[in-house]
């Protein structure tokens, strides 16, 4: 029998398409897409924005004020739900399209989901060239839109209305997809959008989509085993991945039946609450001295879930030469790094098999308290990092405060400057899940953009609890407007502003590369002349935002006191020292590029010392 169709334009296709589609969660149907950000303009407005009003009421569509802070936000928000939704972000043809890019990125290297609709050329070219449009003498076919290809996990230009039958299935498999997972983008030409097409009304009817959990294969689960059971001195390795595969009870349970200890990523800094025995601390170059001192003498690693990036590895100096990488990874590509023996899978599927058929295999008693007698010093350092007075105002203090009068569910945002490494080290985990530190990319702007994606996202599971965000008045100045975002929709935000007069670990990484400060701190701008401060409460004021400034941790914990009872956005702002600040252990080597040849003697002295620590370097074995 012919399948009955209906006349629709592409776009009014394209967003039926979404509204039809659904997963589960917890066992309840859910609508995959929660909804999208979108700026228009003359590229996307007329029939993408005709199709979306009428779907407004199931496919919410926020109001951005940055295409960028948009892109930022639809990340934080698939990363609350662990990536089992997403949202889509419309931009308009040229610069509205262009500033998606970085949030494209940021995505791609997170492995978070978001769909691009972005407006393009006409595909008939009869009026070109049009406004925005990039020629290309020598390829009138390419342009702008071309550019996100090194951005997106999937890409596409809808051509003819047809391609949506093909297109939109295969963006959504990509956005869906544990191993692959990443930013979809496609291509919508104006006219495109509005030519219409007979579709199947089957293409319409409801889908329910599930996350794929792939069982490792049976040959590298014997040889993962074995190694296991070999190892004296076994440490777990837990990433982000533990999380989006729903992982965190069988992590738990497999490192307390084989007494081995576990440290953390940056990205997987909630897998285990702070309290727990073998939690013995982040790891890597934002780590701790106990998490490092575990890597630096493990025998065994297993890695759950972690693409291993530089920060985790201390660019591969953390770790013994001949330590045993085994890498538990949906991804094929990551499992493989380092020579690692490769577990192809989903982690929980993954933990349960290892934990079958570990028998009775326990880690050695002595390896592990000595591992839990380090963390017992760290937590006695990070103790005193935090308490107020110790020293000039720090991003530590800050953090001890909060940490002291949040809610166990309040969920912390932070990324770029030195807040990622000062939350990652002196956050005492108070529950799974609820600390969102974007270090794949570590792109100034997110903080407050990805605060109110990620608020949108609690306020539909956990409506009672807060976001919280740190970010410094460097990223504060780079992206802000979401305050106004978040007070429009009533998407209330806590956002701590500490400022510290410029790009201060840059500053910080500057000087201990035996360079003078120059052009990070605005004092040390040669071109300007009168240095000031911005009156960040003024300006957040302005956006409609509760706003004060507190003078030192006590304020500061009676602001956040107000701020917790307040019905809408709060900024905090606090001076921090940008010298004296800084928490200073729990570091490993970091590969920065360093001259090898200089006039300076400091930069010389300082490019000798960095090298001394090349020879731990594992080189990719």
């Amino acid at each position: 029998m012919a399948d009955t169709t209906i006349r629709l334009t592409t776009a009014q296709a394209m967003i039926r398409y979404l509204v039809a589609q659904y997963t589960e969660i917890d066992g309840v149907k859910i609508r995959v897409c929660g909804g999208g950000f979108g700026i228009f303009g003359h590229g996307n407005v007329p029939c993408l924005g005709e199709a979306l009003y009428d779907h407004k009421d199931v496919l919410p569509l926020y109001r951005g004020q940055n295409e960028q802070g948009m892109g930022f936000a639809a990340a934080a928000y698939a990363k609350y739900h662990l990536r089992r939704k997403f949202m889509f972000c419309t931009a308009s043809a040229g610069p509205g399209t262009a500033n998606l890019l970085t949030a494209a990125a940021l995505c791609h290297a997170n492995r978070l989901p978001m769909l691009m609709l972005c407006g393009d050329t006409f595909l008939t070219r009869l009026p070109d060239p049009v406004l925005q449009q990039l020629e290309h003498f020598g390829n009138p076919a390419l342009g702008l839109n071309d550019g996100f290809q090194a951005v997106s996990r999937y890409w596409d230009r809808i051509t003819h209305p047809a391609q949506v039958i093909q297109s939109l299935p295969a963006a959504l498999a990509t956005l869906l997809d544990p191993a692959d997972c990443g930013p979809a983008f496609i291509a919508l030409p104006q006219d495109v959008q509005g030519w219409i097409y007979d579709y199947p009304l089957s293409f319409f009817e409801p889908k329910v989509h599930r996350i794929r959990q792939q069982m490792p294969d049976a040959r590298e689960l014997t040889d993962a085993i074995a190694a296991l059971k070999s190892a004296k001195r076994p440490a777990i390795i837990a990433g982000g991945g533990v999380q989006y595969a729903g992982a965190v009870k069988e992590l738990t349970e497999f490192s307390e039946a084989a007494n081995i200890p576990v440290i953390e990523t940056i990205a997987g800094r909630a897998n285990m609450l702070d309290e727990h025995a073998l939690n013995i601390g982040p790891v890597g170059v934002t780590g701790s001295d106990s998490g490092n001192w575990v890597a630096e003498r493990a025998d065994v690693i297993l890695s759950v879930g972690s693409r291993l990036q530089d920060f985790t590895t201390g660019s591969w100096t953390a770790f013994a030469q001949d330590a045993q990488f085994i890498s538990l990874n949906t991804a094929r590509h990551d499992a493989g790094k380092h020579c690692a023996l490769p577990l192809v899978g989903d982690a929980k599927l993954g933990l349960q098999a290892l934990m079958a058929e570990m028998g009775d295999y326990t880690a050695p008693a002595g390896w592990t308290s000595e591992a839990q007698a380090e963390r017992g010093k760290w937590d006695a350092y990070v103790a005193e990092n935090v308490k107020p007075g110790n020293r000039p105002n720090s991003y530590a203090q800050a953090i001890g405060v909060v940490n002291a009068l949040c809610d166990p569910r309040d969920r912390v945002v932070a990324a770029a400057g030195g807040l990622p490494a000062e939350v990652t080290a002196n956050w005492r985990t108070l529950d799974i899940g609820t600390v969102d530190v974007e270090f794949g990319f570590s792109c100034m702007g997110y903080e407050i953009a990805g605060a109110w994606g990620a608020r949108i996202a609690q306020s539909e599971v956990e409506p009672a609890q807060d976001t919280i965000v740190f970010t410094g008045d460097g990223s504060y100045m780079l992206m802000n407007s979401d305050i106004y975002s978040s007070v429009l929709t009533g998407k209330k935000l806590i956002v701590l502003v500490l400022d510290n007069g410029g790009f201060a670990v840059i500053n910080k990484l500057q000087n201990n590369t035996g360079n003078v400060s120059f052009n990070n701190l605005i004092a040390d701008c040669p071109t300007v002349d009168a240095p000031f401060s911005v009156d960040f409460v003024a300006h957040a004021a302005a956006m409609g935002a509760h706003s004060e400034k507190v003078a030192n941790p006590a304020e500061l914990a009676e602001a956040f006191k107000r701020a917790k009872a307040a019905d809408k956005t709060s900024v905090i702002v606090m001076d921090v020292d940008p010298h004296n600040g800084w928490t200073a252990q729990g570091h490993t080597w970091w590969e920065v590029g360093t001259p090898q040849v200089s006039e300076h003697a400091s930069i010389r002295d300082a490019h000798a010392d960095w090298e001394s620590s090349r020879s731990k370097q594992r080189r990719g074995v």
